[in-house]
């Protein structure tokens, strides 16, 4: 496994294209990112809103995982929960990282109505049902990852300093260092409505396991901001420009605070 994962990339010759030969299910029916159109979206006025529940002291450490930073929080038990929306359960945080582009519009994953923006933030969380995470990765219902946008603006996001500081001290790839007393709901939108639909990891081995809470409202950060990040990801190969190819049918629905 390890191998495989040093062979896909975002290049002609191991992009999102060519991750089937090496993860069947890269090919499957509910692949994603997708692009969203705000038409074809169905309002469902059973579906809640969602809360969260995260202690600061679950931060552990920040990495350079070698395509993206990451920050790992405790899942030892539930200390930092998502629960209700379209969830069943609570979903422990297990980790957050980024995606980024090489401009404003070709960083985020997913695609509103024809848009893509500078970047887009994960928080992974698996479902406790199940006896570990690596379990989750194998259940319908395993993982839930509450994804947001970022969208440069004209004044900073000062809870983003401190992430954005400490990638700069994680430059080499397997670098990693503490990261403690943080809380990733610093950085939400104020609202919270959203999208939600049934789809993977966007990354290989893109398990079929994810519930989607996308975030209508984007994060705003500054331009400097997307440069001094622009800077880092270019300098680490960070880019994921492309968006992987996706069929069949997907239900997004929406749910309005």
């Amino acid at each position: 496994m390890a191998q495989q994962s040093s062979q896909w990339g975002y290049d002609t010759d191991n992009g999102p294209d060519h991750w089937h030969k090496l993860y069947p299910i890269a090919k499957g029916k509910n692949q994603s990112p997708i692009e969203i159109n705000s038409k074809d979206v169905h309002y469902d006025p059973s579906l809640l809103p969602w809360f969260v529940g995260y202690d600061p002291v679950g931060a552990r450490t920040i990495a350079n995982n070698g395509r993206t930073c990451k920050v790992v929080f405790d899942d030892t038990f539930d200390r930092s929960v998502l629960r209700s929306g379209p969830l069943t359960g609570i979903y422990r945080l297990r980790q957050l990282h980024f995606h980024w582009g090489s401009s404003n519009d070709h960083g985020s994953e997913h695609i509103v109505d024809g848009v893509k923006y500078a970047g887009e933030l994960h928080l992974v969380h698996w479902n406790p049902k199940y006896s570990n995470y690596a379990e989750a990765l194998r259940k319908y219902d395993g993982v839930t990852i509450l994804g947001i946008f970022l969208q440069v603006g004209k004044t900073p996001k000062p809870e983003m300093k401190r992430i954005l500081e400490e990638i700069n001290n994680i430059k080499t790839k397997g670098k990693e260092a503490p990261f403690s007393n943080f809380d990733p709901s610093i950085l939400f939108p104020k609202s919270w409505d959203y999208w939600t639909y049934h789809g993977s990891f966007t990354t290989p081995p893109c398990e079929e396991c994810v519930t989607w809470i996308l975030l209508r409202e984007p994060i705003v950060i500054s331009p400097d901001q997307v440069n001094f990040s622009w800077t880092l990801v270019s300098l680490l190969s960070w880019f994921s420009p492309s968006l992987k190819s996706t069929s069949g049918y997907f239900q997004v629905q929406m749910h309005l605070y």
